[in-house]
């Protein structure tokens, strides 16, 4: 008999997708999904995150990128887990996902 293995591609059902505003009020240690743009960069490994309700701060280490280009007008989902500092909520980003790759703007 030989080993079976399967691998499921999709959200637990321990894991809401969720706004940035709802984020704000989530449960600390609760794995959500938010989508939206990566648009800033701030320091090492943080960025910020947008979506159509708001900002936030995400941290998230090099190995969650896997050598793609992300630009701000890239979309994407985040796997995180919703953290705390001092007074900000800020996601851990366990993994991102493009959904829609767009190239950047150039105005001429």
């Amino acid at each position: 008999m030989t080993p079976v293995s399967a691998q499921f591609k999709g959200l637990s059902a321990q894991v809401r997708v969720m706004t940035v505003a709802e984020v704000q009020k989530a449960g600390l240690g609760r794995y959500v999904v938010v989508t939206g743009n990566i648009v800033s960069h701030q320091r090492g490994d943080y960025f910020t995150s947008r979506d159509k309700t708001g900002e936030i701060r995400v941290e998230s280490e090099p190995n969650v990128w896997q050598g793609r280009e992300i630009v701000p007008e890239t979309t994407v989902h985040l796997l995180a887990e919703v953290d705390q500092e001092r007074r900000d909520r800020y996601l851990w980003v366990k993994s991102l996902d493009i959904v829609q790759q767009r190239k950047p703007i150039v105005l001429r």
